[in-house]
């Protein structure tokens, strides 16, 4: 049929990214697969509906939108429970490049996870490189309110590593990392 062939093209060009969306709405790793497993059934139910209305990356992250709420719905997951990490890959830097990096990411990871999952949503969207009025699209939010809570979330996220960098210069015994 070629809606397999379509689901297959699909998994492979936005799997990881739509991997990292379900874990969003996860509370840990484990969860976080589960999720991914809904989302790609999900998917595969509606590939013979997909009339192609919509951009192929834009269908795919709508349905992963609508179960990661679905699945929020049904658990009440409280934003601060989700701590786990997702499995970004990396290049091989040297090894202090590469701690530095591995820190760095945790700290953004660790902010994304933070926000109402509303927001968590728009950044991780953003975070995968999709157009704010893609993102709209998706979550079903004017482009200004996308843009507003980027916009805002980077403002903040800037604001932290910066007062972290100070504090790592001024006070390098003291400094814990986030």
């Amino acid at each position: 049929m070629a809606y397999e062939d379509d689901f297959r093209r699909v998994l492979e060009t936005h799997g990881r990214s739509l991997a990292r969306l379900a874990a969003c709405y996860a509370r840990d790793r484990a969860d976080g697969d589960d999720r991914f497993q809904e989302i790609a059934i999900a998917i595969w139910r509606a590939m013979p509906s997909f009339r192609r209305e919509c951009s192929e990356r834009t269908f795919p992250f709508r349905i992963a939108h609508n179960r990661g709420l679905s699945h929020l719905a049904r658990h009440r997951l409280a934003t601060s429970d989700v701590e786990e990490e997702s499995n970004l890959p990396d290049a091989k830097p040297d090894p202090e490049q590469a701690l530095s990096n591995e820190q760095q990411g945790q700290r953004l990871e660790s902010a994304v996870q933070r926000l109402p999952v509303g927001r968590r949503q728009v950044v991780t969207l953003a975070l995968e490189g999709m157009s704010y009025a893609k993102i709209a699209e998706v979550i079903v939010w004017a482009v200004t309110a996308v843009l507003a809570v980027v916009a805002v979330w980077r403002r903040r996220t800037l604001a932290r590593e910066l007062h972290n960098l100070v504090r790592l210069r001024d006070h390098p015994a003291d400094a814990e990392p986030r």
